[in-house]
């Protein structure tokens, strides 16, 4: 049989996730997670937290989290030892009441406490995860880093010889990066652009993809992009790919927008939507949520003439059709509703359908192809 620690371990490389990656998304610290998949539970303050931890992460990976539970109270009571003293001592007479009473009441404050624990909602972070996180510098290497980042979170950037550091100083009511030439504001879908060697071209795109004001011990997800002008950042001779003639431009993402994004609704300020599919004929369709929490999982499904699906989503969606004539898509919200128009029958179709800012400092939810 398979043991607790063993269960969560094969799920979790089965994935191919990581005990660092799942840290972040989760919230629960790096020395917890490890803990829980040796089973060595001495590294938590209290039984609370174990069970706490364990529901979390399971559930994360999509186990039972149940079964886990209840093969965990399963450890605990075979590890318990029966008193030798109960052994040993002869019981005469009739034995008083009050040890057992303050002995069951003590049970059943401790399964209250843990079940309190388990059904009161779950918070984006507490102080016990917060203390955990250290925080780490990342390096843009590539054409882009996008994940999630907690106060102290830094990103160098180098560029030519020199490296510019961008840190996460502050969660507030905007997002604070402290950058080589000041501090640079972000608010909830803003992109900005930098030109950190001040040549007059911006080298890198900056942007805020999620965030709550009202949890932000869950961190902020954030894009860094090198543009086109990072190529020209570097001194002639300073990069050896360069005076080989290479490309040294933003490398390609893997599905990578394109020009020509179609508004559906403008407004002063953004507000959740929902996307209303109606398959007209057979075609595979999956769809991912954009910048929300816990909520980056992808959906997948093959539907036939006849089928619906509705999608709710705060800032973003991303859809993936195999046949863009085979489903009629509208969007939904603010009292309005505006048909989504994908492609022509039999064309294959990566689209994101997002809140963004305008020219004029408002916001529009807009349908953008992607290249795949």
């Amino acid at each position: 049989m398979t043991s607790l620690g063993e269960t969560l371990r094969n799920a979790r490389e089965t994935k191919g996730l990581s005990i660092e990656s799942i840290a972040r998304e989760t919230n629960i610290a790096r020395r917890y997670l490890a803990a829980l998949e040796s089973e060595d539970f001495s590294q938590f303050p209290a039984e609370a937290y174990v069970l706490g931890f364990l529901k979390n992460y399971a559930d994360f990976l999509g186990l039972n989290s149940g079964e886990l539970i209840s093969l965990f109270k399963m450890i605990k009571l075979q590890e318990q030892p029966i008193p030798m003293k109960e052994l040993l001592t002869k019981r005469t007479g009739r034995r008083k009441p009050l040890p057992v009473v303050i002995g069951l009441l003590a049970v059943l404050a401790g399964a209250g406490s843990g079940i309190y624990f388990l059904l009161s909602p779950k918070q984006t972070g507490t102080s016990a995860e917060a203390e955990e996180h250290v925080p780490t510098d990342y390096t843009l290497d590539a054409g882009m880093l996008e994940q999630r980042f907690y106060a102290g979170d830094s990103v160098t950037v180098p560029l030519g010889s020199e490296r510019y550091k961008f840190v996460l100083t502050s969660l507030g009511e905007v997002v604070t990066l402290t950058t080589p030439s000041g501090n640079l504001i972000l608010d909830l879908l803003q992109t900005v652009t930098v030109d950190m060697n001040n040549d007059g071209a911006d080298e890198l795109e900056i942007s805020l993809e999620d965030y709550s004001r009202n949890a932000s011990l869950a961190g902020a997800w954030i894009r860094f992009t090198r543009t086109s002008g990072f190529a020209n950042g570097f001194a002639a001779g300073s990069d050896p790919a360069a005076a080989a003639g290479e490309n040294t431009a933003a490398e390609t993402p893997a599905e990578t927008r394109t020009a020509g994004a179609r508004t559906v609704f403008t407004s002063g300020t953004p507000y959740p939507f929902t996307l209303q599919a109606a398959f007209q004929g057979y075609c595979m369709f999956r769809w991912e949520i954009l910048r929300e929490a816990g909520r980056q999982n992808r959906n997948e499904q093959y539907y036939a003439r006849g089928g619906e699906l509705n999608i709710q989503a705060q800032n973003g969606i991303r859809i993936w059709v195999s046949n863009a004539a085979a489903v009629k898509i509208q969007a939904i919200g603010g009292g309005r509703t505006q048909p989504v128009e994908l492609g022509s029958p039999g064309e294959v179709v990566v689209a994101d359908v997002a809140w963004g800012r305008d020219d004029a400092g408002g916001w529009r939810l807009a349908v953008t192809r992607l290249e795949q």
